[in-house]
C-alpha cells in the first residue's frame, strides 16, 4: 500500500512541476501580501512582524489546500481515466493519500518566498525548533481547508470549483484575521474570528512560532471544523461513487 501511495505522490508532484500554475498562484499571493502590507506596517516589529509571518505562510497553505485541491480534484474527476482508476482493487486510499501529500509539499514551498521575504526585509524572529514547530502547525491547522477542497472537488465541476473555492477562501481568511489582527477589526468580526476555522489554524502557526498561548475557542473550533469537513467530504464521495455506478 505504502508503495501505491509513493508513486501516485510522484505522480502528482510530477503534473505540479509540469504545470505549475497552482504552486505559483499559493506562493505568488502571500508574498506580494508581506511586501503590499507587512514590511511597511510590522516590518520592524520583531514580534508583529512574526506572527503576521505566520499568517502570510498560512494564507499560502489554505490557498493550496482550498483552491487547488478543489479544483484538481473537481478536474481528475472529468478525466476519462477516472472511472476506471475507481475499479481498482487498491481503492481509494492510495489516490486520496498521494494527493493530500502532494498538498502538503505544495504549501511547504508556497511558505519559502514569505519565509525569505520575512528574514531579509523585517524584524521577524523565530529560532530553528520553533520554525520547524511552525511548519508542522502549519500542515496540521490546513487539515480542515484540505478536506473541504475534497468536498467541493467531489461535489462541484471544474469550472464551478474555481469561483467558489474563491468565494469560500477570502471571506474566512478575513474573519479568521489573516489579513489584519483579530484586535483592529470591527466588532462584529471579533465576535464571529474564534469560531472560523482559519482563527483556530491561525493560532496553532502563532503560539509555534512565538510562544503566545493560543486561545482554547479557536482550537476547539478548529477541530470541530475538521470532524465536519471529514464527513462532508466523505459524503461528497459517496455521492459522486454512486452517482457514476448508478
Amino acid at each position: 500500500m505504502s508503495s501505491l501511495v509513493l508513486a501516485h505522490t510522484r505522480y502528482q508532484l510530477l503534473e505540479q512541476i509540469r504545470v505549475p500554475l497552482g504552486l505559483v498562484a499559493s506562493a505568488f499571493f502571500p508574498a506580494a501580501s508581506m511586501l503590499a502590507f507587512v514590511v511597511p506596517f510590522a516590518g520592524d516589529d520583531p514580534a508583529g512582524a512574526t506572527r503576521a509571518t505566520g499568517s502570510m505562510m498560512l494564507i499560502g497553505a489554505m490557498s493550496a489546500a482550498l483552491m487547488g485541491l478543489s479544483i484538481s480534484v473537481a478536474q481528475d474527476r472529468e478525466q476519462p481515466w477516472n472511472p476506471y482508476l475507481r475499479t481498482l482493487p487498491a481503492g481509494p486510499f492510495p489516490r486520496f493519500a498521494g494527493r493530500i501529500l502532494t498538498t502538503m509539499a505544495v504549501m511547504l514551498v508556497a511558505a519559502v518566498p514569505v519565509l525569505v521575504i520575512a528574514a531579509l526585509l523585517t524584524k521577524a524572529s523565530v529560532t530553528a525548533p520553533r520554525l520547524a514547530l511552525g511548519m508542522a502547525a502549519l500542515l496540521a491547522g490546513s487539515l480542515p481547508f484540505m478536506l473541504i477542497g475534497l468536498f467541493l472537488g467531489f461535489l462541484l465541476p471544474s469550472k464551478a470549483a474555481i469561483g467558489v473555492s474563491q468565494v469560500v477562501f477570502f471571506p474566512i481568511a478575513i474573519v479568521g484575521g489573516l489579513f489584519m489582527p483579530p484586535q483592529v477589526m470591527p466588532e462584529f468580526l471579533q465576535a464571529l474570528s474564534p469560531y472560523a476555522p482559519s482563527r483556530g489554524a491561525a493560532e496553532l502557526v502563532w503560539s509555534a512560532a512565538t510562544g503566545a498561548t493560543p486561545g482554547t475557542t479557536g482550537i476547539v473550533m478548529l477541530v470541530v471544523w475538521t470532524v465536519a469537513a471529514a464527513l462532508a467530504a466523505a459524503w461528497a464521495y459517496r455521492r459522486d461513487e454512486g452517482r457514476r455506478f448508478s
